[in-house]
Formats: C-alpha cells, sequence, structure tokens
C-alpha cells in the first residue's frame, strides 16, 4: 500500500465491537491541508460469518481501502505501514463471562480452604427465595497446596503496636520476637521464622510449598487438559513468595495462563481476591484467542510492536487506555461501554455550568447507563453475572433493553427483553427470519425510515430492512393481545406496538433513577447525554417521563463509543496493601509509600511515551472504620488538597463516608487497607469550547418545514399518527439551525426522534434539544 498523499503512520483507528454492530471511527490528514484531519465511520453488523470473520478487522479493512483509494481483498492479511494507531474495546471476556463460556482451569489454594469460594461471604440477595440457585464457581477442579503463612503481633490499635513485633529499615526483626531460627540479629531463616509483609505486617511462615509435590499434582491437572490456573493462598496480598513459587511450578510444567491473585489483586480480602482470580484464569486466555485471531488478520509488525509498527491499545473497564501487556480478561468485563462514558464525558461537560450528565447508551442488546459530575465515578466491586469481581470499573448500570431486545405477550402483560435477537438473526426485519424485537416497533411506529437506514442485510448485506415481515409479526401478536388482554377496548396496531415502545422506556429509567434518585440526587436536574444506535429514537420520551429538560447527542452519537476511544486516556496504575491506622504519625510513611508507587507509575507511562505535562496522577488510600468490613477508596478533591502535603485523606474519607451511609464513626479509629496511585497519560490537547459556551454566542434560525427532505408517518404518545412529520437530513442542516418537533432529523448511521414541544438546535458537534 504506497498512497504517496497519505504518510505513514497518519491514520488512527478505533473500533468498538459491540453485541449487535461493529462502530468503527477513523481520522486521517487531509491531502488539500495536512494539518486538518478528516473522519470517517463504518458501521457493521458485529456477526455476519457468511462475509466475514472478524468485524473489526472487515471494518479496519474498509476504512483502509476508502482513505488509500486501493481495493484490499477479504481475507488477505492486511498492511499497517499507514496506520498511527488502533485503538478497541470489545465484549468478548463480558459475553463470555455471561454466556459461561470462559476457558476451563483450576483453582490452586491454600490447604483446608477448598470450599472457601463455594461458601463466599454469605450474602443472601434473595433471603425469602425458596429455591436458591447458586450460579456454579466458575474453575472446574482444586487443587489445595500445602503452605501457610500467618499474621502475628498485630493490632490496629496504635498503642497496643507499641508492644508488637517492629523490624528495622530492612525488614529485620528489632523487637518483640524469640522464636526458631532466631540469630540473635532477627534475620529470617526458615519455617517459623517471622519477616516483614509487603502491608508492614508480621508474617510467621508456618509451612513451605513442597515444590516436587507442588509439581506432580501441576502434571496430573496438566494431563486432565487444564491449561489455565487461578492461584489464591492466604495472606498472599502481604506475603507474595509461596504463590509466587508455586506459579514458577506452573509455568515449568507448561500452563500457558496463570492468575496470581497477589499480582493480579494484592489485597487483604480473600474471597474477593479469589473470586477476581478465577475470573481472570477463566476470561483472559478467551480474550487471547480472539486477540491472536485479530492480529492474524494483520502484517506481523502489528503484533511484534515496536517503534516502527502502528500501536493496538485497549480500552480497560476503568476507562483508560492500556496496551497489550497489561491487557486482561479481568479489565476487559466493561470494556465496550467504557469508551461511551468517555465519549459523552469529554463531549458534554463543561466546567464553568457543571450540570451534571447521565449518560444513555441504548445499544443493539442492552442500555447502559452511567453519571459524570466532573470526575468518572468509580467502582472496586462489581457482580457480573453472579460473579462478584474486585476490580476498578466505570459505574454503569446494565438493563437488557436494546433496539435487539426480544417483545413477548405474557400472562396478560406486554414483556420486554431480557433475551435479545442479537446480529444473527437478528430483529425480524434484518431478513434472517428473527424474532419481533424493539427496533421492529420503532420501524412500525415510523422511528425508523427504510429509505434512509442503511441498507446492509439479507444474505447479500445489501438489502434494506424489511417492514412487511414486521408487520406481519406485529399483526399475529395484536390478535393475542386482543384476545387475552383484559383491555376496556380493542387496541390497534399502532396502540399495541407502542406499548412495547413504552415498557422498553420505562426499563430505560429503571438505572437512571439508580443512579440518581436512590443516591439523593434530583433527577430532574441532569443533562440527559443520548448515545448508542437506538438511542436518538428513546431519548426524548425518556426525558419526559424523568423530568430532565435538556437532552445532548453527539453528532458521532451513534458510534460515541468508538469515538471515545480517540479521546481516551492511558492509563496504568499499582496498588500495595497496607495495615495501618490512619494517624498523625503514621501519615508520613503513608505518603512515602504513595510517593515511591507514584514514581513507578510516572517511569511506566514514560516507558510508554508520557511524561511531563502530559501525565496526571491520582494518588489513594482504601480507607475504613475499625471494625467494619467496608472500605471506600478515597481519593481527595483538589479543594481538598494543595500539594501532596495537604492532601486531607481522613477529611476524604469523612466525606465520603457521610454520603455513603449518612453517619460517621467518630470513636473509631481509621484504617488503611490499601495504598493507590493511578497515572494518566493524556492523548490529545482539548476538544475546543463546551456546546454551552457556543450556545451563549451561536445565532439560531427556526428551519422552514419547505426544507425538510421528506415527510413520513410517525405514531408519538398521546398525539397519534402524525402523516405529515417532517425529516430533516443532519448534513444539510447548519449550525444555528432549530427544528421544532415534531420531526425525525437523520445521517448515516443514526435516526433521531424531536417529539412534539421539543426544539432542536444544531450546534458544531451536537444537537442541543430542549422539552417543555
Amino acid at each position: 500500500m504506497s498512497n504517496p498523499q497519505i504518510p505513514d503512520r497518519s491514520i488512527r483507528i478505533c473500533a468498538d465491537r459491540g453485541g449487535t454492530f461493529c462502530d468503527v471511527h477513523a481520522s486521517y490528514p487531509d491531502p488539500q491541508d495536512p494539518k486538518e484531519r478528516k473522519e470517517i465511520v463504518v458501521k457493521l453488523l458485529s456477526q455476519d460469518p457468511g462475509n466475514y470473520k472478524d468485524a473489526p478487522t472487515e471494518g479496519i479493512r474498509r476504512i483502509l481501502e476508502i482513505v488509500t483509494g486501493e481495493k484490499i481483498p477479504r481475507g488477505q492479511k492486511l498492511p499497517t505501514d499507514k496506520i498511527d494507531y488502533i485503538r478497541l474495546s470489545t465484549t468478548v471476556a463480558t459475553n463470555a463471562l455471561l454466556e459461561r463460556k470462559g476457558h476451563k482451569h483450576a483453582l490452586v489454594i491454600t490447604k483446608g480452604f477448598k470450599d472457601l469460594l463455594v461458601i463466599g461471604n454469605q450474602s443472601r440477595p434473595k433471603i425469602f427465595d425458596l429455591n436458591i440457585r447458586r450460579p456454579p464457581p466458575l474453575y472446574s477442579e482444586v487443587l489445595e497446596v500445602d503452605e501457610r503463612v500467618t499474621l502475628v503481633g498485630y493490632s490496629s490499635d496504635p498503642k497496643a503496636n507499641e508492644n508488637a513485633i517492629q523490624f528495622d529499615d530492612d525488614g529485620n526483626v528489632k523487637r518483640g520476637y524469640r522464636g526458631p531460627g532466631w540469630d540473635g540479629e532477627g534475620h529470617a531463616e526458615g519455617p517459623g521464622d517471622i519477616v516483614r509483609g509487603v502491608s508492614g505486617e508480621a508474617v510467621r511462615i508456618m509451612k513451605k510449598p513442597d515444590s516436587s509435590q507442588v509439581k506432580s499434582d501441576f502434571k496430573q491437572l496438566f494431563e486432565k487438559g487444564h491449561r489455565s490456573v487461578a492461584i489464591v493462598l492466604v495472606h498472599s496480598y502481604t506475603f507474595p513468595q509461596h504463590e509466587l513459587l508455586v506459579a514458577d511450578i506452573a509455568r515449568e510444567v507448561g500452563f500457558s495462563h496463570i492468575s496470581v491473585s497477589s499480582q493480579l489483586l494484592p489485597m487483604i480480602k480473600m474471597v474477593p481476591r479469589g473470586v477476581s482470580s478465577t475470573a481472570d484464569a477463566y476470561l483472559t486466555p478467551i480474550l487471547y484467542e480472539y486477540l491472536d485471531g485479530f492480529f492474524g488478520g494483520f502484517d506481523e509488525k502489528l503484533r511484534h510492536g515496536g517503534d516502527e509498527s502502528a500501536r493496538v491499545e485497549f480500552m480497560g473497564s476503568d476507562g483508560g487506555l492500556l496496551d497489550l501487556n497489561n491487557f486482561s480478561g479481568l479489565k476487559s468485563i466493561l470494556s465496550g461501554p467504557a469508551g461511551g462514558v468517555v465519549g459523552y464525558a469529554l463531549t458534554s461537560w463543561d466546567e464553568e455550568e457543571r450540570t451534571p450528565i447521565i449518560g444513555l447508551d441504548v445499544g443493539g442488546t442492552s442500555t447502559d447507563v452511567s453519571r459524570y459530575s466532573g470526575r468518572y465515578e468509580v467502582v472496586y466491586e462489581t457482580t457480573t453475572a453472579g460473579v462478584t469481581i474486585q476490580s476498578p470499573q466505570l459505574d454503569i448500570n446494565t438493563v437488557a433493553a436494546g433496539g435487539g431486545s426480544c417483545l413477548f405477550f405474557r400472562n396478560g402483560l406486554f414483556v420486554t427483553g431480557p433475551e435479545s435477537a442479537g446480529a444473527n438473526p437478528g430483529p425480524a426485519c434484518y431478513r434472517k427470519n428473527g424474532p419481533l424485537a424493539v427496533t421492529d416497533a420503532n420501524l412500525m411506529l415510523g422511528r425508523l425510515i427504510v429509505d434512509y437506514f442503511p441498507k446492509i442485510f439479507g444474505k447479500s448485506e445489501s438489502e434494506p430492512l424489511d417492514i412487511e415481515a414486521s408487520r406481519v409479526k406485529f399483526k399475529e401478536i395484536a390478535k393475542t393481545v386482543n384476545a387475552e388482554g383484559d383491555f376496556e377496548k380493542e387496541l390497534s396496531l399502532d396502540e399495541v406496538v407502542y406499548g412495547f415502545i413504552k415498557i422498553a422506556n420505562e426499563t430505560m429509567c429503571r438505572p437512571i433513577r439508580a443512579l440518581t434518585e436512590a443516591r439523593g440526587y434530583a433527577t430532574s436536574s441532569h443533562i440527559l447525554a443520548s448515545f448508542g444506535g437506538a438511542g436518538g429514537q428513546h431519548a426524548c420520551e425518556i426525558a419526559h417521563i424523568l423530568g430532565i429538560k435538556t437532552v445532548l447527542i453527539h453528532r458521532y452519537s451513534s458510534i460515541l463509543s468508538a469515538y471515545g476511544l480517540a479521546l481516551a486516556d492511558r492509563a496504568f496504575e499499582r496498588q500495595e496493601p497496607s495495615s495501618t491506622a490512619y494517624t498523625p504519625e503514621s501519615r508520613p510513611a503513608l505518603l512515602k509509600r504513595l510517593d515511591k508507587l507514584e514514581a513507578d507509575v510516572r517511569a511506566e507511562l514514560k516507558r510508554q511515551g508520557f511524561e511531563g505535562a502530559r501525565v496526571r496522577v491520582e494518588r489513594m488510600l482504601n480507607m475504613r472504620f475499625d471494625g467494619t468490613d467496608t472500605a471506600l477508596m478515597v481519593l481527595p478533591s483538589p479543594s481538598d488538597s494543595e500539594g501532596k502535603e495537604g492532601e486531607d485523606f481522613l477529611e476524604a474519607f469523612r466525606k465520603a463516608y457521610k454520603e455513603e451511609f449518612g453517619f460517621l464513626l467518630d470513636t473509631k479509629n481509621v484504617i488503611v487497607d490499601d495504598v493507590k496511585v493511578r497515572g494518566i497519560g493524556k492523548t490529545f490537547d482539548s476538544l475546543g469550547p463546551s456546546v454551552f459556551k457556543e450556545l451563549h454566542t451561536l445565532k439560531r434560525r427556526s428551519v422552514d418545514r419547505s426544507a425538510a427532505d421528506s415527510v413520513h408517518s410517525v405514531y408519538f404518545d398521546g398525539v397519534g399518527r402524525v402523516d405529515d412529520t417532517p425529516v430533516y437530513l443532519l448534513d444539510k442542516l447548519e449550525v444555528g439551525d432549530t427544528v421544532k418537533g415534531p420531526a425525525m432529523i437523520i445521517d448515516d448511521t443514526q435516526t433521531i426522534v424531536v417529539i412534539p414541544g421539543a426544539d432542536a438546535v444544531l450546534c458544531r458537534k451536537h444537537l442541543y434539544i430542549t422539552l417543555q
């Protein structure tokens, strides 16, 4: 590939592979003005085995053909000399967890703890359910290792610690120990000896693993077909040596993937540390099998990397980009929706207005909801498909209601989802004999228009949506509704179809209320940022239901998860356990540990090409009141600190605890469980003024109905059919144009329904919609 107009290492590609659609956004230098960059959007089905094996690879092939003007046959390895970077977000690990199709693996755990992860934390989410169905563990076999260390001489009371074991600066016991192996100077020599753990606690080595026995046991596992193991030993968070020894033996035997809990998640609690490690051993091999196939579609330079190769980066669950070395199944659970959160947060937030934003991502399979108020809301424990995972993730609530959600009438009720038609066969209108779905309902109500929708359906990938297939199935379900439903009068076909939309809208509102009202925030005081392929068809009605007056829809809203990848920052973090009471005396030592972790993080980001002003660091402590088991990861806000010496972690913890639980335990000491530093490498400079600043100077003008590209019959709640609803093409509207509802605004990848009483103003990058 040698188009001289396109410089080498100049095409930037971001691909988001969702459950139904794969979205690709790319930019490249304008041949007429190299200082400017042109943008391309490609949208294709995530699964279409009759035409291509991998959707992101196929999308990138189409991008390269468009940009270079050269034909690249399907199946041919793609050249990468013109590519600057490829950024990927994927739902491969998420789907493997939801469908329980991960990699066969074994759990390696301290002897006597075989059933620990089955017992779990004894939580009973459905305490009155008479038929409790506990999800089975992810691992298929357990290997117990005869090893043990224990903690000695520790108390959370600082005064008690004065008489506990003390260490010198080199980690040797200097006071409080006279046991086996004592040589007069406190050096540890063998079992029974005491060493200082990573957390600062005193650790007594009771029994080391028998290497020959462990090796023999591993060989038996290997012969049974296991190639992945999760190693979870008691107290390994502070004394990881035994886990590292066992991991070395596993590597020697030939295991291809080894999840070491002390390296993945160096935290005190053994159950979440163990479950997270088994999840990593279950998902990472599946993820890497997919990535092997992805890299196989390109020339060899891409996989091996280096300065002369295009970079490949991945979206992590916490909204930061990771390189291949740091990407794993555990960090990819929310890889897909995280890109969308980054996209709307950076394009919708205004630092002066500071109006909180609700992100509504309506995709083909599900709807993802999140909140942004100047800082990403991160949670450190989440439950997905019955598996509770400890890993930093953006706080995203997901419900099974999207464009592909199947429609049923059961027991006199309209039901939307959770089953999904997916990409294959897809909804009934996709021409693959699929079931009725939300997309069919929007099509029947006129909220999707066949003539404007991409013609990518059927076996040839070139046919339009089939509205007749939707109509036939809806007529059948309407007969059932009117025959079995208890209604005062017979419902029309439109009323039946809209009944399903109404249920879908209410389902999408549920997680929004959970993120706002359930946490003490007024829902109506937020802005709704809508995106995702089906977002524009539901945004105005959902805002109306919730009392929200402003809706923002980005020009790239239907591919905002892919666009968010282009805006995301590189992230790297380090965490270490601690068992220290937070006091004026312990604070300097904690800050010293944060300084050390910060130096490590900055060094790693420098290796990845980020330094100086392009690096921002967040320093955190995981804190709890003594006697409780709920720790909060505390990041002092700028108002809480002035430089490192001014970091007021205690005040930040009290503020966060009061907000979360409504009270404080003032008589208790505060314990620090973990110290953590997260480094962020900025990948771009600025997006320019926000949409709110733009509105202050924007000259608005009403768009005459004669400017509509066509009119279409659309059904609206409370109004019925509006047969002459104007249809405007987004690309033909100019900045400042104001469209009054009812109306439809359409471009190549999205259809936006403007309900009666709403006004939509076209800004440089957004549609700004206000409701009465």
